[in-house]
């Protein structure tokens, strides 16, 4: 059954940071995130393509994606809780299957079944820092553990993401969207 998302911002456990600071203006970024044209091109991680099944991006909505390379495909979603245009996304991400219901992860049995994020952009100079907090949610003890032992592999796995985003926002926004 799927569950009911009520807000909460409040980290259960420890949370995961990432910051990034993008070459390009903070409405720019915030494109990058909220128009499926852009988001396929870049989310995921490298080596791998991303096929957009489904986008709504509205309180309640769902972006349903698989991650296709070598054979393997892996999909997930975020179902987005807020949005405030062009500074901050509220979503839960989780694996999924190719219907978007939740499912484990593929490697291992004790990942929380949701992740809450909170992504704020601000903008200084006409480069904008992204951050990226997130915590295990409606998780269990085992689950958090598992989380929090993650950070390391989940900032060189953001890491590359963020990388492609870079290396698509030079290419992109020289041509000015």
């Amino acid at each position: 059954m799927e569950q009911q998302h009520k807000l909460n911002n409040e980290p259960q456990g420890e949370e995961l940071v990432i910051t990034r600071v993008f070459n390009a203006p903070r409405d720019v970024v915030f494109k990058m995130w909220t128009e499926v044209k852009h988001l396929g091109k870049w989310w995921g991680p490298k080596g791998f393509n991303v096929i957009v099944k489904k986008f709504d991006l509205q309180p309640g909505g769902i972006f349903h994606y698989c991650m296709a390379g070598d054979g393997f495909e892996m999909w997930g979603r975020f179902i987005f809780l807020e949005i405030v245009e062009p500074e901050k996304i509220v979503f839960i991400i989780s694996f999924s299957d190719k219907d978007g219901k939740i499912t484990r992860a593929p490697f291992s049995v004790t990942w929380p079944l949701e992740v809450m994020n909170i992504l704020t952009l601000t903008e200084q100079d006409g480069k904008t820092t992204l951050t990226l907090r997130g915590w295990a949610y409606n998780a269990t003890d085992a689950e958090r553990k598992d989380f929090e032992a993650g950070f390391e592999s989940m900032n060189q796995g953001f890491g590359g993401t963020f990388d492609q985003l870079d290396e698509y926002l030079a290419k992109i926004y020289v041509n000015k969207i």
